[in-house]
């Protein structure tokens, strides 16, 4: 695992000033502190930090081809290198390292931009060719790796595995896209290919771009997409052998390392069933973590304990306190951009206690997307079939209508709380799940925003990115098209960024096993049926799971990964919030409405209403002004790490 950065001059072969070109590697540091290097010649710099997992003694990058023609520098780990490297020996070529590194260079040799269609792994890299004059890039088909681009108005390129090694090099500008800030509003996130940076581009998952020397910018192409087909007729007894089957393969190619490995272990379905996988093909018992919470609501340490005792794994748990809340800046500077997931906090604390043990860890991350596993996804369907018994213009009409007067009633009983469900159903599909997943939906971001900002908007509305992927999705079925619309968003944007950032904090590795694309392209074959049945999600995967997990840990309710965010907003962090939501930083934006503001502070610290997360969503937005746009000399320093808080 390591961080990637770069120069590549578009126009003609200036050479890379070296100061710049290490400051954008070094800000990078806590990605790779085994080792670094620079590579500069004309018209190219590149740079690399290297934490070391496979071919530990000859896997250095940047890394070459025989004639040092082509140079690769890369972030991940390709799962299939020892099968590509048979392949490719039979093609006629050598190989100096055992690094799946070096498998890139020969694939880009043999196949030129298909090479990415022959990888099977976690990976974003660049590869210049120094006789076609070209840098290709690309990214992993499920966005579990990061990737950061930026054309400068002078011609160079910029590109690194996170956007502080744009920020580093001092010519990004740092105006701020409000199309960007709309949609973090919306969704806790800046959406795939925009960056909060109006200058700065995120590569989208499964897609690579071929820069030519003296030619246009190019766009970026899909190179896979997954596509749900639903039409394999197979027994359900035989998908749950299958099933079996394919985890364990994903899980078995993610145990190569000459590191320490081990996996998190929350207690919840998804790393569980990774967890029974790996105990059932090492010979050694698996290292396994897991956090607990001083606060039984957010605690299910007992959970994991069970799965423990029951695979003989070297279990390790710490004590989060119930007020770890000090992270809101480190954060903000880890992330370089607003992000609104408050399981950062509890997900940085778990990568933290896991490094102490271990360099690589396997995740459940991707299991909900993957499976079926959400609430929402229920209630989706459920409102689906209400959709379905009437014509849209008469549900837009009288739920329209509904939805608009009826009071939202967060402190009453579940069945009372009709207005998000009126609401729901007089949208569109893809309409309704946007509208589920928003922080702050429509009405409130309209009263949020200031006249100024919704000028500068110009109309533009977070929903075009639901629009537009909802559109290429290929499916009408419900499942299915909300599956799709969140890989392409909540699972890149929110959680593979979280996890990313916060493993890469402290040099650790996480490995996705039910992100394997063989798996989900396999699963995309199946019906819904088979995913969610009545009221039980995940249902194949909890039916395969079933003679390896017991009961109490396959059909006990979702806990989550959450923090007391309501609480804290009450008490500890009651000052804070106002300090930060009415103070002069938002303030002097011009962004935002003060009237609005002062309500939602208001309203929740009285007991009113629940503003939590829109509440979480302005304080990290303000943290990231101050410690981001406000503080360019900062940038290009190592992540400070925070002082664990186990109790």
């Amino acid at each position: 695992m390591c961080g990637i950065t770069g120069l590549f001059d578009t126009r003609q072969t200036r050479t890379p000033e070296r100061e710049r070109l290490h400051r954008m590697n070094e800000s990078q540091h806590h990605r790779g502190p085994d080792e670094g290097e620079l590579h500069i010649q004309p018209g190219l710099g590149l740079g690399h930090r290297r934490l070391s997992i496979i071919d530990i003694a000859t896997g250095q990058q940047p890394i070459f081809n025989d004639d040092r023609s082509v140079a690769l520098v890369f972030n991940g780990e390709i799962y299939n290198y020892l099968e590509l490297m048979q392949e490719l020996r039979a093609a006629g070529y050598s190989f100096r390292t055992k690094s799946d590194s070096e498998t890139i260079v020969r694939a880009w040799e043999h196949w030129g931009e298909d090479c990415v269609k022959h990888l099977r792994g976690m990976f974003a890299f660049a590869i210049h060719d120094a006789r076609r004059q070209t840098l290709f890039m690309a990214r992993d088909r499920m966005g579990v790796k990061p990737f950061h681009y930026a054309l400068l108005p002078d011609g160079w390129l910029l590109f690194g595995s996170e956007l502080k090694s744009l920020l580093a090099h001092g010519g990004l500008s740092r105006e701020l896209d409000p199309h960007a800030v709309e949609e973090y509003f919306a969704l806790g996130y800046a959406a795939e290919p925009r960056t909060v940076f109006k200058g700065a581009k995120k590569l989208e998952p499964g897609h690579c771009v071929l820069w030519k020397r003296g030619e246009a910018p190019p766009q970026s192409r899909p190179y896979w997409d997954v596509r749900f087909t639903l039409d394999n007729t197979i027994s359900q007894r035989d998908a749950e052998v299958e099933l079996r089957q394919r985890l364990d393969e994903a899980v078995k190619l993610r145990l190569q390392s000459e590191r320490t490995l081990g996996a998190f272990l929350s207690g919840g379905v998804d790393s569980s069933a990774v967890v029974a996988s790996m105990a059932g093909m090492m010979s050694e018992p698996v290292n396994t973590c897991s956090i607990a919470f001083d606060d039984p609501k957010f605690n299910e340490s007992q959970f994991a304990q069970i799965v423990a005792d029951r695979y003989k794994t070297n279990h390790r748990v710490e004590m989060v306190k119930s007020d770890d809340f000090d992270l809101i800046d480190t954060l903000a500077r880890l992330y370089d951009e607003p992000y609104a997931d408050s399981s950062a906090i509890p997900t940085y604390r778990v990568c933290q206690l896991a490094r102490q043990h271990v360099t690589v860890a396997l995740s459940g991350d991707g299991g909900d997307e993957t499976f079926g596993g959400y609430r929402r996804y229920r209630m989706h369907l459920m409102e689906e079939r209400m959709r379905a018994a009437l014509p849209y213009g008469l549900r837009k009409t009288v739920f329209g209508t509904l939805g608009r007067v009826y009071p939202k009633l967060d402190w009453a009983p579940r069945f009372l709380r009709g207005k998000t469900t009126f609401e729901g159903l007089a949208r569109s599909s893809v309409q309704a799940y946007f509208h589920s997943v928003s922080i702050l939906r429509g009405p409130m971001r309209a009263q949020l925003f200031s006249d100024q900002f919704k000028r500068e908007l110009a109309g533009y509305n977070a929903f075009e990115v639901f629009e537009r992927h909802g559109a290429a999705a290929g499916t009408d079925d419900p499942l299915a098209l909300i599956q799709y619309l969140d890989y392409k968003t909540y699972l890149v944007g929110d959680i593979n960024t979280k996890v990313d950032r916060a493993s890469m904090a402290h040099s650790l590795e996480v490995r996705e096993p039910l992100m394997d694309h063989p798996l989900i392209e396999w699963l995309a074959t199946l019906p819904s049926s088979l995913k969610i049945q009545g009221q039980e999600g995940k249902y194949l995967f909890k039916k395969a799971m079933e003679p390896l997990l017991p009961d109490d840990i396959l059909y006990r309710p979702k806990m989550g990964f959450a923090v007391p965010l309501a609480r804290w907003f009450r008490g500890p962090l009651k000052q804070r919030v106002r300090d930060a939501i009415l103070g002069e930083r938002l303030a002097s934006t011009g962004w935002f409405n003060r009237a609005y503001l002062e309500h939602l502070v208001d309203a929740h610290q009285s007991g009113k209403s629940d503003y939590s997360a829109p509440l979480w969503t302005l304080m990290m937005f303000e943290a990231f002004l101050r410690q981001v746009v406000d503080a360019p000399e900062s940038i290009g320093l190592p992540v400070p790490q925070a002082a664990p808080q186990f109790a």
